[in-house]
């Protein structure tokens, strides 16, 4: 077996499952579970009959390129959301949803002839970016997003002879799981670095319609190198339909940008064996080509922010995110008791930051938060903060809550 199978971590989840082991979780509550992004809300019904009525398209084997008809639906998409004008035949690829194309890029993009790879990614980050360095034959490089440096990347944290050896640079925009969105400055410092080392940027644009304000969506990776005269040489973004319009089980997304690149994605893709299901095409050409379930999805969440986020701030360190459907909160204790105590109290699943994150600089920079996905219901979302409020509230020391009493009089 590929020795570098035995340097993969378990998966958060599974450090989540052995952290709840032998907790018996308050029988009084039932279960609401704010651990894992997975989204709640209802999939579009049309989606779904997009699908059930392209079923004799599983007579055909499908290309690994896409129909063209998905191609065009994409580009029309990027068009109207980022002001793009992408070739559907040489600049966008579907892909089965951003997480396996965000493993698989990093195996074709990494050259192992040249001396010790490096792979660099957001600290926090999501998991799959360390794991696809690792079976590259690459090394990943964190770099810390702290709350007090406004959770940009610290790119002084690497030498010059470290810069050298990178080859991918991981971009989460918005950000799993701080909600970080870019700027144009950050792009434009880290197109700077880019262009002086030669490394390719993937940008992670997976929670890019989750956002607050309907007049300022998120930018873009390949949007901000348009808005900077910069084309998309060594630039690739990842989309994917499951945030955008509730289909996490539909497995179906794309990558856009460097024709180049994507070229010789695409050979390794037809050697991969990953090619879409027709049926699957065909809801996602409905999916991509209608926006109105989007602005209400984004109304939902919206909604559960306004609810939920004061609940929260008055009782943990947090805010509202840039954008996506997290809240990363300050625990007063260490995340890990955080996430146990409160299953055992009131039967709600936290994840703790720690388990998406990696020690760096000297610090977990994951370490005393957790990750709050506000994907269940308003009601069950507003339940939940309620009982981790008084979770707190329950563990705060007398002193503190004197001390609290005393600033609110």
């Amino acid at each position: 077996m590929n020795p570098h199978l035995a340097r993969l971590q378990p998966y958060p989840f599974e450090k989540l499952r052995a952290l709840f082991a032998g907790v018996t979780p308050n029988p009084a509550y039932r279960e609401i579970k704010l651990s894992i992004g997975e989204p709640q809300h209802a999939t579009p019904p049309f989606i779904m009959e997009a699908l059930a009525a392209s079923l004799k398209g599983l007579a055909h084997y499908p290309a690994t390129l896409g129909s063209p008809a998905l191609r065009q639906a994409i580009a029309a998409w990027t068009r109207r959301r980022y002001d793009l004008e992408l070739d559907p035949e040489t600049e966008i690829l579907p892909v089965n949803g951003s997480r396996e194309a965000l493993f698989s890029f990093a195996q074709a993009a990494i050259d192992g002839s040249r001396p010790a790879p490096l792979v660099v990614s957001p600290n926090p980050f999501y998991q799959i970016y360390e794991g696809a360095a690792y079976l590259a034959g690459a090394e990943p490089r964190f770099l810390n997003t702290l709350p007090e440096n406004g959770f940009a990347f610290d790119l002084d944290a690497l030498t010059p002879e470290e810069w050298a050896r990178v080859q991918l640079f991981y971009v989460c925009s918005p950000a799993n799981p701080t909600g970080k969105v870019l700027n144009l400055e950050d792009w434009k410092s880290l197109f700077a670095l880019s262009e002086q080392y030669g490394f390719i940027i993937a940008s992670d644009e997976c929670y890019s319609e989750i956002y607050f304000d309907e007049a300022h969506p998120p930018l873009g990776a390949l949007q901000a190198a348009k808005l900077l005269g910069r084309g998309m040489e060594r630039l690739v973004m990842f989309s994917s339909l499951s945030k955008r319009s509730n289909v996490p089980g539909l497995r179906s997304g794309f990558v856009a940008g460097d024709r180049e690149l994507l070229q010789r994605y695409l050979l390794y893709r037809t050697y991969h064996g990953c090619a879409m299901a027709p049926p699957v095409q065909a809801a996602a050409v409905a999916a991509w080509n209608d926006e109105a379930h989007v602005r209400d999805n984004r109304r939902q969440y919206r909604e559960k922010f306004a609810a939920v986020t004061p609940l929260l701030t008055a009782v943990l360190e947090t805010g509202m995110p840039d954008a996506g459907f997290y809240l990363w909160a300050r625990t007063p204790v260490p995340d890990t008791d955080f996430a146990r105590d409160l299953l055992a109290a009131y039967n709600v699943v936290v994840l703790p930051g720690s388990f998406l994150a990696r020690a760096s600089g000297g610090v977990n920079p994951g370490a005393h938060f957790v990750r709050i996905a506000l994907v269940a219901g308003l009601a069950d979302c507003l339940e939940a903060a309620g009982h981790i409020s008084r979770f707190i509230q329950s563990h705060q020391k007398p002193e503190t809550k004197n001390q609290e009493q005393g600033t609110q009089k």
